[in-house]
């Protein structure tokens, strides 16, 4: 039999003659699965200008050089030298821009210049990624955050799923209580926007 483990599971390759195969292989599968998450989408309408809501949101987070700083994190020996390395970034919200995606443009390759403005930002903090990561490491894959502004028929539509709705079905209060603390930052910055 030959054993192979990695972080939470292993396999055990058996040769067909040896009883019990596929066994392991079987309980491996059947712990894989799928977990059913209600989002809670945090929605304003603005009547400002699609540029006006996009300069706002850009003047509350910080826009580091996020190849440098992700650099000078490998580089860190120490915890607090990854605080010194993230702090310089983050902007009066305490949140940091990592990309953004003008969809919009995508759009206007098609419809012309009619087309809606679109613009997908990705936001968050990674300090407190770390926070939520430690108690439910699937909270890497929601942050950073995706705020989303598009211009409809009524106004400028700015929204985010919320981080307590994407954590909630982990059950783990502490990853929750950073996510509220989270929430109540990008809301903010939202509001402020709108």
């Amino acid at each position: 039999m030959e054993l192979y483990c990695e972080r939470s599971f292993c396999v055990a390759n058996w040769n067909s003659s040896e009883a019990g195969a596929g066994t392991l292989r079987s309980r491996k599968r059947d712990q894989m699965g799928t977990k059913q998450i209600s989002v809670k989408r945090f929605s304003l309408v603005s009547s400002k200008k699609f540029d006006d809501v996009i300069e706002k949101i850009a003047a509350g987070v910080g826009h580091p050089d996020a190849r440098a700083m992700f650099q000078n994190i490998g580089l860190a020996k120490k915890y607090d030298e990854v605080e010194e390395i993230i702090q310089p970034g983050l902007g009066p919200t305490g949140l940091m821009e990592f990309m953004r995606f003008d969809h919009g443009k995508v759009l206007r390759k098609d419809h012309g210049e009619k087309a809606p403005r679109v613009m997908r930002f990705l936001i968050g903090n990674p300090l407190v990624m770390k926070r939520m990561v430690e108690h439910v490491p699937d909270a890497g894959s929601y942050a950073p955050v995706t705020i989303l502004v598009d211009e409809r028929a009524d106004g400028v539509h700015i929204s985010y799923d919320t981080m307590v709705s994407l954590l909630t079905p982990y059950g783990n209060a502490e990853a929750l209580k950073v996510a509220k603390e989270l929430d109540g930052k990008i809301e903010a910055l939202l509001n402020n926007a709108a």
